[in-house]
């Protein structure tokens, strides 16, 4: 027996590290069998028919700053946000009263807006300007649209059942795609993809449950998966993780065995509007939310601002990919000839 059979031989079952043998890409075992386009579809359209009380994400709690404003859309409205003297958020329509300056190219001073163009300042009080309903759940910003969302509002957000506590760790990544939200939902609804298509991140997946056929109760509405996240050559990190759909246009990824227990990775997919083509741009807004109860795990808290930019790059790298798919069913569905990529922007990496 060679050296390296003597150490994986006596490799602790404990560790959150283990070794795995796996086959050649190509001699994996099939999933197309148990991934059924009816089922995916049923499970997308559950999850349309939940309500969002007319929330929508809008980015990342860190891009929104007392320094500057953060311009961005949804459906189709310019939108800018800011933090005031109290470092609350303020969102709201992104042009200008006066003349429809970009507000996202304004100043922020004493907690308003300065408008470039002829100095107006923007803020609560300013008449013909009103802020929006927005929250800030720590992580990200939510912004409240009724007319747009045309559901009943609600005061907050529902935003999922997160890790608690110091030992824990957050990036988020955000890109943009040629299609809408319940393609990316889709795309999150399909866990027999992952070892095939994101090789280099997971190996060894098996879907354990699904919910099958129509009437599935909210319980019975979740993917269980087992999978191991490949670290470097044939070591990775083995845990079962299960996929459910909170609310129209989140997927809830939530580790509930193995290494990072209750650790989740939250991927919402926010409608901007219609391009310069004509077509619809989604923005992926993927929050990853890390713990661990090993002792370890306090260290790596403390280089969370050396961590953040590695997850995020991580997100992406699976999102570049994703949204190959998520494109490719947009343009099947609305009968195009061909997908057509977005630009792939990923945003504050």
């Amino acid at each position: 027996m060679d050296f390296r059979h003597r150490v994986l031989g006596r490799w602790p079952s404990t560790w959150p590290v283990q070794p795995f043998k796996e086959p050649a890409w190509a001699r994996q075992e099939p999933t197309f069998r148990e991934c059924s386009p009816a089922l995916i579809d049923a499970a997308v359209k559950r999850a349309d028919a939940r309500t969002a009380g007319n929330w929508f994400v809008a980015g990342a709690s860190r891009e929104i700053s007392r320094d500057e404003p953060f311009g961005f859309r949804v459906g189709g409205r310019e939108l800018v946000g800011w933090r005031d003297q109290h470092g609350a958020v303020v969102v709201g329509t992104g042009a200008c009263p006066h003349l429809g300056a970009p507000l996202d190219q304004a100043r922020v001073h004493c907690g308003e807006l300065v408008c470039r163009w002829h100095g107006m300042r923007i803020g609560p009080e300013r008449p013909g300007w009103s802020p929006l309903p927005s929250f800030d759940d720590g992580v990200l910003v939510w912004v409240r649209l009724d007319r747009f969302g045309g559901e009943a509002p609600t005061e907050k957000p529902f935003v999922p059942p997160r890790p608690g506590g110091e030992a824990v760790v957050d990036a988020v990544a955000t890109l943009t795609g040629v299609c809408e939200p319940l393609d990316v939902v889709a795309n999150r609804l399909d866990p027999w993809h992952g070892a095939w298509f994101h090789p280099y991140s997971f190996t060894r997946l098996r879907v354990l449950s699904a919910p099958q056929g129509n009437d599935v109760t909210d319980a019975e509405d979740r993917f269980v998966v087992e999978v191991t996240f490949r670290l470097a050559g044939r070591l990775g990190v083995p845990v079962i993780a299960e996929f459910t759909c909170p609310g129209p246009r989140t997927v809830l990824m939530t580790i509930v065995e193995g290494e990072g227990v209750g650790s989740v990775v939250e991927t919402h997919a926010t409608p901007l509007g219609a391009g310069p083509d004509g077509r619809p741009r989604t923005a992926v807004i993927e929050a990853t939310i890390a713990t661990s109860d090993r002792p370890g795990f306090a260290m790596a808290t403390r280089i969370a601002p050396a961590l953040r930019p590695l997850m995020r790059r991580a997100s992406a790298r699976l999102w570049r990919d994703d949204l190959a798919y998520a494109e490719r069913r947009y343009a099947l569905r609305s009968g195009q000839n061909r997908a057509h990529r977005g630009d792939g922007t990923v945003s504050r990496i």
